[in-house]
């Protein structure tokens, strides 16, 4: 069993151990943001904890109708820029803790006497000791180069955090039950993925909302563990330019999650098939023989960790298809320390 399976598969544990030994630190933080409450929230991360910051943005605007963006590190740590946090709350996503990049904005925040928050998994780490608050995401050690539990445990606390702000005690009960829906995703088998892909030099990933941050994801692990040019792409955007390149064969993978977004992803599916691209829509029930299905967790804002979850067993799986040891993606190293 290769690492990355091995981690992958400890998702449902990891996830269970973040939501009972927060509890305590989730209504802490919590109060402290509503305290606050802040004009926005910048979030700072790196490789796929920034996609996990993507689906933390989006997911603030959601439920909290706040603004939330980005930030790009090199404002700070290159440029020197003394950006103003005084109506906002910076948020650090990391597993490591130690990227110097992510750690001069926890320090500009902190001499602005601003509240900086970090999701973190290593909680001796710098930014766990700098930042004025910190959820550890309680992934235990990560050996394998490509993140999978650390990232899914990036999602589930962001979520977890946002539904306390947001007093939602639907979508926290819901919360709460969504890592034992992550099991069920071992029944989806996707061989059919791994056989389009096997040959593949370059394809698209389609998704929107809470679907396109996963979409990110699953981009750069097909480009970390299989070598494949994977690009990621909103539905909405894709007409703008992208899909002039996708002509006969082209492979692209659609995810239509749940939710108001679902019919316009499946019609840009079927669309780019009828153009003779080789599309595969990943939905919560079968489109046709050609797509694969996800099974659902007990909330749409879960949806998304249900389908990453699936996606990287898939991704474990086509490495090997392609001769590739996912545990050991070429040039790569576990821990990155940006400037």
């Amino acid at each position: 069993m290769t690492k990355m399976l091995e981690e992958t598969l400890q998702t449902k544990e990891v996830l269970k151990k973040q939501w009972s030994q927060n509890s305590k630190i989730r209504i802490q933080i919590s109060d402290q943001i509503k305290k606050m409450n802040p004009f926005c929230f910048a979030t700072f991360a790196r490789g796929s904890s920034d996609h996990a910051a993507a689906y933390f943005n989006y997911l603030i605007s959601l439920e909290l109708k706040k603004l939330s963006m980005s930030l790009g590190p090199s404002l700070v740590s290159v440029h020197k820029v003394d950006l103003d946090f005084s109506k906002a709350i910076g948020v650090a996503i990391s597993q490591s803790g130690k990227s110097p990049d992510i750690l001069s904005l926890v320090r500009l925040l902190d001499k602005q006497k601003s509240m900086s928050l970090a999701f973190v998994n290593d909680t001796s780490s710098p930014l766990a000791k700098e930042a004025s608050h910190v959820y550890p995401l309680c992934a235990g050690e990560e050996t394998s180069v490509a993140a999978t539990k650390s990232f899914i445990a990036s999602l589930y606390a962001s979520a977890s955090l946002i539904a306390q702000v947001a007093e939602n005690i639907e979508l926290l009960k819901a919360i709460e039950k969504a890592p034992d829906y992550l099991p069920t995703q071992l029944n989806c088998h996707w061989p059919k993925i791994v056989d389009m892909l096997t040959d593949c030099k370059q394809m698209m990933i389609v998704g929107r909302g809470l679907g396109f941050t996963i979409a990110h994801e699953a981009a750069l692990k097909l480009k970390e563990t299989c070598h494949i040019q994977a690009e990621s792409f909103s539905s909405a955007e894709i007409k703008h330019g992208p899909q002039a390149v996708v002509g006969a064969d082209y492979p692209v993978i659609i995810f239509a999650l749940r939710g108001v977004e679902q019919e316009s992803l499946i019609e840009t599916g079927l669309n780019l098939r009828k153009r003779g691209a080789r599309v595969c829509i990943i939905s919560d029930a079968y489109i046709s023989d050609e797509d694969c299905v996800y099974n659902p967790s007990c909330h749409l804002y879960m949806d998304p960790l249900n389908l990453i979850y699936s996606f990287y067993l898939m991704v474990e799986q086509l490495s090997q298809a392609r001769g590739l040891d996912p545990d050991n993606p070429r040039f790569l190293s576990k821990v990155t320390l940006t400037i």
